[in-house]
């Protein structure tokens, strides 16, 4: 099973400086590679006359994208990846805009700039830690579907959809080592009636 992480809830900006340039960090959730790009944009737009626009994402466990936006390769998007894989972050983008100062950095420079903007903002932000579940699918005939619904919600397991059709079907997150003890406590509250399917894994607030 996958391992935890940190994630954002809201975005957050920071600003740092080096040798007179302005670095301007802005962190946000992204979800999604279309999230990610979508801040991104949304960046550039804000900053169109800025240097540089240099941009990071880490979605899941294999989406990672660093861009250097013209500064000399390596020297901007990929120091931002690793400072927030480092920090054990994903599902998260970064922009980090820079606002030419006058005086060049040089390679190392940029690197420890542009990955300092990002941890420096990293410090000031409010993570939450996300970890490994399962979402369970779990279904009911109608007349246990009001009981079942209410013991859901006041459980400790997040119900995620409730479908009515023939039968009343539940998406339930359930933390991956809890599955077998949820399976149990289903089962003794529908006189072991409910139906349940364990489906894909997935991510949810500690």
């Amino acid at each position: 099973m996958s391992a935890p992480f940190l994630t954002l809830t809201s975005s957050i900006e920071h600003e740092t400086e080096a040798r007179r340039s302005r670095f301007i960090c802005a962190l946000a959730p992204a979800r999604t590679v279309e999230e990610a790009q979508a801040f991104i944009g949304e960046r550039r737009r804000l900053h169109p006359a800025a240097s540089h626009n240099c941009t990071a994402y880490v979605i899941g466990e294999r989406v990672q994208k660093g861009d250097d936006d013209g500064e000399p390769g390596g020297t901007a998007g990929t120091p931002m990846v690793q400072a927030l894989v480092g920090r054990g972050f994903s599902d998260v983008v970064a922009v980090v805009t820079r606002y030419f100062g006058g005086t060049l950095l040089g390679a190392g420079g940029l690197v420890r700039a542009y990955g300092s903007a990002v941890t420096e903002t990293l410090d000031r932000a409010d993570p939450v830690r996300m970890v490994p579940a399962r979402l369970v699918a779990v279904a009911v005939a109608h007349d246990q579907a009001g009981r079942v619904e209410n013991d859901l919600r006041a459980s400790r397991y997040a119900v995620r959809d409730v479908t009515y059709a023939s039968d009343v079907a539940f998406q339930v997150a359930v933390a991956g080592d809890e599955v077998p003890a949820f399976t149990d406590w289903l089962a003794t509250l529908t006189a072991g009636r409910a139906r349940v399917t364990v489906g894909e894994g997935i991510h949810v607030p500690e």
